[in-house]
């Protein structure tokens, strides 16, 4: 199994931009242990790369987590080994919302039912990050528990419950 990359933080360009990180995460439908796990993900497993290359070349893309294969499948970010994790930054919460809502990424992310079981408790966390640092594995997972805790808040919250970034008024 490989190991979890824990990327280095780089110095912002300007210390007083933020940019958005996001987290999601899904547990396997068939369990990868089971004979028939390939055959359950194999429409997901062809999706990953085209969509994975559309992210990274859409308005506002930053940074995704991703091994040498070229996507975060293989990461356990939890002792359950079933659970897949998907974390990236973008420049503004307004340009990770077009990637999810208005490109093929919609497509796919409709058909989630197919390959991921149905999330009893919050599964997705955004928060904001001084612009030039790339989060964790560790720091998602505690900000995806802030949300499944307490709430959207201005350290973690979601989609429907979004806080400003904290240079907001800093902007023209």
């Amino acid at each position: 199994m490989p190991s979890t990359p824990e990327p280095a933080a780089e110095p912002a360009a300007d210390p007083s931009a933020f940019h958005l990180a996001q987290v999601n995460i899904g547990r396997w439908r068939v369990p990868s242990g089971h004979p028939d796990h390939a055959a359950s993900v194999a429409d997901f497993m062809a999706l990953l790369d085209p969509v994975n290359a559309l992210a990274d070349r859409s308005p506002g893309f930053v940074w995704r987590l991703q091994t040498e294969d070229g996507n975060a499948t293989s990461i356990r970010p939890y002792d359950d080994p079933d659970i897949a994790i998907n974390l990236s930054v973008w420049e503004s919460l307004e340009a990770l919302r077009d990637f999810v809502y208005a490109t093929r990424h919609l497509d796919v992310m409709r058909r989630r039912r197919e390959w991921f079981t149905r999330a009893a408790e919050a599964y997705v966390a955004l928060w904001w990050v001084p612009a030039g640092t790339i989060p964790t594995v560790d720091e998602a997972k505690r900000r995806l528990e802030l949300v499944r805790r307490a709430g959207p808040s201005p350290a973690a919250f979601t989609f429907r419950a979004p806080f400003p970034s904290p240079d907001a008024g800093a902007r023209v």
